[in-house]
């Protein structure tokens, strides 16, 4: 997908619409950086692992059906950069897009 390097669009901060700078943002990971932080470690005790006690009657159930696979494209991420005030703010929803280019 082709996108314009600048386009006019609303600027929040100057709140009138100016011409902006498109740049994408380098996409990180969901976990990468703390795989143990507390919102994970709730994932996984509530997928009833790391207890600490007893197997909790895991071995008797048969197994949850695993999702397979991995999606094809990623969802964009721009940064809009005003030239009259030079604040940057970012796009509100990103959509998905195998390939994304600016020319």
């Amino acid at each position: 997908m082709k996108i314009r390097k600048t386009m006019r669009r609303y600027c929040p901060f100057c709140r009138k619409h100016t011409e902006q700078k498109v740049s994408l943002a380098k996409k990180r990971g969901r976990n990468a950086a703390r795989p143990m932080s507390r919102g994970s470690t709730a994932r996984v005790r509530a997928r009833g692992l790391r207890r600490g006690h007893g197997n909790l009657g895991r071995y008797s159930k048969p197994p949850k059906p695993k999702m397979s696979g991995k999606k094809l494209s990623k969802k964009t991420d721009f940064r809009f950069t005003c030239k009259e005030c030079n604040k940057t703010h970012t796009q509100g929803k990103g959509f998905r897009a195998k390939k994304v280019e600016l020319v």
